[in-house]
């Protein structure tokens, strides 16, 4: 626990104290954990299972690391005779699926990282990249957060070296003064390096890629003369970028960094039972977290999903067409309404049936970008939604008849 202290002087001129207690968070307490801690047994546990061929300073082998990302299928995989279970891990596990998607785009970035090189995952908001590429990097290195984040405010120091600048005034510039970046230290260890978000970084920052990409050191020309002005690659380092189609325009990558780089893209989930049980896996383990229980049924699940779904792709599961918002309708933003949903239900029992809040949660996801969208809101449910209801669905009939909330 810790305590905040407040001094108020009341009308006599008297000092009142106020000592409020506030909750201490226990040190191990996090809200997300990163792969390589939150499914370290099963790293370990396939690190052990596959004695297959690994690239160098590789972790697992690439047939391991596709098995992690998108799981053995609910079989159990034992051990090899002989084979020594490291403490704490079983024999026998089931990998479970961590990304939904297609097999055959993770075992070509897998065979991209293998080969030493940069891989750019590309797609809408939303559909899991930068996930995709922390399980990656946990799964052949064993950390995800060699990372840098792209943003207009990025520079070139945060993608080669900084500096320490006590020690910088101290001794000069010497190695131990110099401040590694994530880029740098993958470099060093032979690892796998992330830049989130490439192209809301500035043209000079983006080239900056280039040499490393290509050249495979950085030169840290302070320290000329020693053997420390070049920093070179060890084997295995390689480097995952992410961008999202929707800003392309921001920073545009040049043709000399695009050749640097295989591009992969991540698309929306195709299956909608998949996609629902994604939302229904990750929705119930961020309401858990909250302490809160998970009471949304399947039934509203469904719908949920149905509608982000329809609105995604331009058209029903049934061929009608519908007018696409500008926003980007994702997955994640599913898992987030799923779990808005989830919360109302746990901290206002019995206040509303957990149906009628899904108009209002969809009509704050479309009006995001433009508030036009609105109005191809209200058209899907003059369309999809009123035909889904004279069908005899009693959850779209429900949904039907609370379409006044979306004209409020």
């Amino acid at each position: 626990m810790t305590t905040d202290t407040t001094d108020t002087i009341n009308t006599t001129g008297t000092i009142n104290t106020t000592v409020s207690v506030l909750p201490s968070a226990a040190p191990s307490a996090r809200q997300v954990s990163p792969p390589e801690d939150s499914h370290a047994t099963e790293l370990a546990f396939l690190a052990a299972y596959d004695n297959g061929p690994r690239p160098p300073a590789w972790l697992l082998s690439p047939r391991a690391v596709v098995t992690f990302v998108m799981g053995s299928a609910g079989e159990a995989l034992r051990l090899p005779e002989g084979a020594v279970a490291p403490d704490g891990v079983p024999r026998k596990l089931v990998v479970e699926q961590k990304f939904v998607g297609d097999r055959a785009l993770v075992e070509r970035c897998v065979v991209t990282l293998a080969g030493e090189r940069g891989l750019l995952l590309v797609g809408e908001p939303g559909t899991a990249k930068s996930m995709l590429s922390e399980l990656l990097s946990a799964a052949v290195c064993g950390t995800s957060g060699l990372v840098v984040q792209g943003t207009a405010g990025t520079t070139e120091d945060q993608l080669k070296y900084g500096w320490n600048y006590a020690l910088l005034l101290a001794q000069g510039p010497t190695r131990q003064a110099l401040v590694p970046s994530p880029v740098l230290t993958a470099m060093n260890r032979g690892a796998v390096a992330r830049v989130e978000e490439i192209t809301r970084c500035l043209p000079e920052v983006q080239d900056a890629l280039v040499s490393i990409l290509s050249e495979r050191r950085i030169a840290v020309p302070e320290l000329a003369g020693s053997v420390d002005a070049l920093a070179h690659a060890a084997p295995g380092f390689t480097l995952i970028a992410t961008a999202n189609l929707r800003d392309r325009g921001v920073s545009e990558m040049s043709a000399a960094l695009k050749r640097r780089f295989n591009f992969e893209t991540v698309g929306p989930i195709g299956d909608l039972d998949a996609e629902t049980a994604l939302v229904r896996r990750q929705a119930h383990a961020a309401v858990t977290r909250a302490g809160a229980p998970f009471q949304v049924d399947d039934a509203i699940l469904e719908a949920l999903v149905t509608a982000f779904r329809d609105l995604r792709d331009g058209r029903s599961a049934e061929g009608w067409d519908v007018e696409r918002p500008s926003t980007v309708m994702s997955t994640a933003e599913a898992v987030s309404v799923a779990g808005s949903l989830a919360l109302a239900a746990a901290y206002f029992p019995g206040d509303r049936d957990v149906l009628s809040l899904l108009p209002g949660h969809l009509l704050g996801v479309v009006r995001k970008d433009d508030p036009a969208d609105a109005a191809r809101l209200l058209g899907y449910w003059d369309g999809a939604v009123r035909r889904r209801a004279e069908q005899g669905s009693a959850t779209w009939r429900t949904l039907w008849d609370l379409r006044p909330v979306l004209e409020s």
